[in-house]
């Protein structure tokens, strides 16, 4: 690969590692903030936790998206071998079920019972 293009992917990559990073303490600042307010607005404080843990969940989520896009896009500057790409994959495998965790405990439901939920929504 040209040294130019090299640099430059590298570049990309590293500058979306750090703005996954800003997204998730950005989340997290956000999300806590809107805690305390609407716990000390309406003084009900479970349902301002639920928002909370919904709320920072879909930061997380997103913040781990941007991670794996980084991991991709940095595979593609090293040579493949299985000591680069194994543990890559491994990271991305983690970071998958994580976000598939955090989806399903942000939802309440399987991801693949969404439609299910839209229909059931529309009936009422």
């Amino acid at each position: 690969m040209y040294p130019t293009i090299h640099s430059l992917i590298v570049a990309v990559a590293t500058l979306l590692q750090y703005f996954s990073v800003l997204v998730l303490v950005l989340a997290m600042v956000a999300a806590t903030t809107l805690f305390a307010y609407q716990g000390l607005k309406g003084h009900d404080w479970r349902d301002a936790f639920d928002h909370y843990r919904a709320n920072l969940g879909r930061g997380i989520l997103l913040g781990l998206e941007l991670l794996v896009v980084a991991d991709i896009i940095a595979t593609v500057t090293e040579p493949l071998s299985f000591e680069r790409v194994g543990p890559l994959a491994a990271i991305v495998l983690i970071r998958t079920f994580l976000s598939f965790a955090l989806e399903t405990e942000i939802q309440g439901r399987w991801p693949w019972r969404r439609a299910e939920a839209e229909q059931n929504l529309k009936r009422r």
